[in-house]
């Protein structure tokens, strides 16, 4: 098989593929959708919400893309679903971002520093995106600092849980032929 054939082949998205990323999604939006908190400091009201812990999972277990098509689509949707439809196309692309560095990270070495570094990354992604999505949308660059509290605080309790559970669910996945 030439390199472009092999490249092309491992660029296809299997019928298991598929499935895995639409169930990531789904726990993505539930997770969003069913376990928040809307946060009384900052001005947008901001929301601190679980849908990072299946996002990082998704993007840890089975790549980049998943990350990237569960995170954004997942939290996108329910921004469309839940009254915050003006922040849907940033949550789209940043969210997207997100698991796609998470999986990035995490795909060649999965290692608790990889992890680390993963969500760490995402971290600043999540803050320098939303600081920008919130500046563009109020028009005003002192208020995004507001919501950097509750995105650490998002970030950081994802990680805590992801970090507990990723090895045995790594495991797992892997024992059961889920994982690659």
């Amino acid at each position: 098989m030439t390199h472009t054939a092999a490249a092309r082949t491992s660029s296809k998205m299997t019928t298991r593929d598929i499935a895995l990323t639409a169930m990531s999604l789904v726990l993505v939006f539930v997770f969003t959708y069913a376990i928040n908190i809307r946060l009384p400091i900052a001005a947008n009201g901001g929301l601190v919400h679980l849908g990072n812990v299946p996002l990082f999972l998704a993007a840890i277990l089975f790549g980049k893309r998943t990350g990237m098509i569960a995170g954004g689509l997942g939290m996108a949707l329910f921004d469309l679903l839940s009254g915050w439809t003006l922040w849907a196309p940033f949550t789209l692309v940043i969210v997207g971002l997100m698991g796609w560095t998470v999986g990035a990270v995490t795909e060649k070495k999965k290692t608790f520093p990889r992890y680390i570094l993963a969500m760490v990354l995402a971290c600043l992604i999540k803050i320098v995106g939303y600081y920008i999505a919130e500046a563009v949308i109020y028009s005003n660059w002192i208020i995004p600092v507001s919501s950097i509290p509750g995105n650490l605080v998002q970030i950081g309790v994802a990680a805590a849980l992801v970090l507990v559970v990723i090895e045995p669910l790594r495991l797992a996945a892997k024992r059961t032929g889920l994982m690659k």
